[in-house]
């Protein structure tokens, strides 16, 4: 790794170039967010050219992932469903309400092409707000949960 990462006095993640130059406001970004979140990472200067690139977040020090996961976990929120306990009409717009990994919550799905598969058993879920929410595995959710998806689908 020929670059340094730290954070600011403001709280701005600074990228520190082999050169010593510094560049203020570094954004991480996943080359593939949803199918290889791991692999893939660009770090962009706040002006949105590329500074450095990241095969796989394993090869950085714990210092620097550390600072990358969190700089991304703020950017970047989908929560996962895990079940879903009802759906108010097998119509659109219906309201949803999921079990996630962040607790139980509400959401309106304008339409059906709201939810798109990405792959074999990934689901993405987009509400009326414009929230993604994640299916990681279609087939790791209970009996009611797939018979309820399986109206939309």
């Amino acid at each position: 790794m020929d670059f340094g990462l730290h954070r600011n006095a403001f709280g701005r993640l600074v990228l520190t170039d082999a050169d010593g130059a510094a560049h203020d406001g570094v954004v991480p970004v996943r080359a593939f967010p949803i199918a290889a979140p791991d692999e893939g990472l660009s770090l962009l200067s706040a002006e949105g050219h590329e500074l450095a690139w990241i095969d796989s977040l394993g090869e950085l020090p714990p210092p620097e992932r550390s600072l990358v996961d969190e700089e991304l976990s703020s950017r970047e929120f989908m929560p996962q469903i895990r079940r879903l306990h009802a759906v108010s009409t097998f119509s659109t717009p219906s309201t949803w309400t999921v079990n996630t990994d962040l607790g139980t919550t509400h959401f309106v799905l304008k339409g059906e092409e709201d939810i798109r598969r990405i792959g074999r058993a990934m689901l993405l879920i987009a509400d009326s707000q414009g929230l993604q929410f994640m299916v990681r595995d279609l087939t790791a959710l209970d009996r009611h949960s797939r018979r309820l998806l399986e109206r939309f689908l």
